[in-house]
């Protein structure tokens, strides 16, 4: 088996911003409304030794984690690129008591909460209603063996998918994210080549990497569907239900593939990465200079040896100071 150069670095697409991680340290950056970009640095809790050695249980874990650290980095990135204008904006009487009343803490459950809601939401409509739909079609308009019930599930549910994508793809603000997630693709790869890390270098690289998360939704939607042929068909219900119950297996066998399609390239490799880099063509676009310069900037923030849990602020002449501390008006740090 061919090896090719692998880095266990990876990331994600925010507002206006990265997220990089490595192995020991995250680094989000992102920029703000007046061009300045904000950094911050912080170190990774390690995962457990034991874990990381177990197939498929590896994968359950690094999903949830990458769920919770993409979902806080993404709330970070929303509050660093709308301060100027919330800056600008001045509060009114109703947000002032909402802050008062709500306080930071019920706010931070107000979001998992929405997190919460969100999971929900992905499991009715990619696991439930196709189910449903087929299950309604083959009782009313034509009758279908089991067998054809699952495959036809399968189709339907990469289907709604690819319509969500391609509905989601036609708005402006996330056309603006997807050249953030190219930014970050061919950031990667000009790290993976040894290229100095700049703008203009990485803009050489190609958008499309297998160690995508849209790589990985799209090997485990395949996963569920061969999964899936294999579970009982009573009713849509039930078998919904059993599906939920395989997910985490599904996970973290999908895990597997897109770890082996990121570490070796044959012909094996390609064949599993190619649904996915082909779906990258609708969740990456070509970015623009500012957007590679923050990818950059993240994936400098875990090379190199910067401050931890503070904000950086990256200057013009292409070097960092740490930012003031805001205040209040009373002299009190903010909560």
């Amino acid at each position: 088996m061919g090896k090719s150069k692998y880095t266990s670095i990876g990331g994600s697409a925010l507002i206006e911003g990265v997220m990089m991680r490595s192995q020991t340290r995250m680094s989000i950056a992102v920029r703000r409304g007046d061009g300045r970009i904000i950094l911050k640095v912080q170190p990774v809790m390690p995962t457990n030794k034991v874990i990381s050695k177990i197939p498929l249980l590896r994968g359950i874990v690094s999903f949830v984690m990458s769920l919770i650290t993409s979902y806080k980095s993404l709330m970070w990135s929303a509050d660093v690129s709308m301060e100027d204008a919330l800056e600008q904006e001045p509060e009114s009487k109703l947000d002032k008591w909402l802050t008062k009343a709500l306080g930071r803490g019920l706010m931070n459950v107000l979001s998992v909460l929405a997190m919460v809601f969100g999971l929900a939401l992905s499991v009715v409509a990619f696991i439930y209603l196709p189910t449903l739909l087929t299950d309604l079609f083959s009782r009313f308009v034509f009758e279908m063996s089991p067998l054809a019930k699952r495959i036809t599930v399968g189709i339907v549910k990469i289907l709604i998918f690819l319509i969500y994508m391609l509905a989601v793809s036609r708005m402006k603000d996330m056309r603006r994210l997807f050249g953030y997630h190219g930014a970050e693709h061919k950031t990667i790869f000009c790290f993976e080549a040894g290229e100095p890390l700049s703008a203009e270098n990485a803009a050489k690289f190609k958008r499309f990497h297998p160690r995508c998360g849209t790589s990985f939704i799209i090997i485990t939607l395949i996963v569920s569907i061969v999964v899936s042929l294999f579970i009982p068909w009573k009713t849509a219900a039930l078998h919904s239900l059993l599906k939920l119950l395989f997910l985490p297996a599904v996970m973290g066998l999908a895990y597997e593939f897109i770890r082996l399609a990121g570490k070796y390239d044959n012909l094996f490799t390609r064949v599993i990465s190619a649904p996915g880099l082909w779906f990258q063509r609708i969740t990456t676009s070509e970015p623009q200079t500012d957007q590679l310069e923050v990818a950059v900037w993240a994936m400098r923030g875990v090379l190199e040896d910067m401050p931890l849990n503070t904000r950086l602020v990256v200057k013009q002449d292409g070097s960092y100071e740490r930012e003031a501390e805001k205040t209040d008006g009373t002299g009190a740090q903010p909560a």
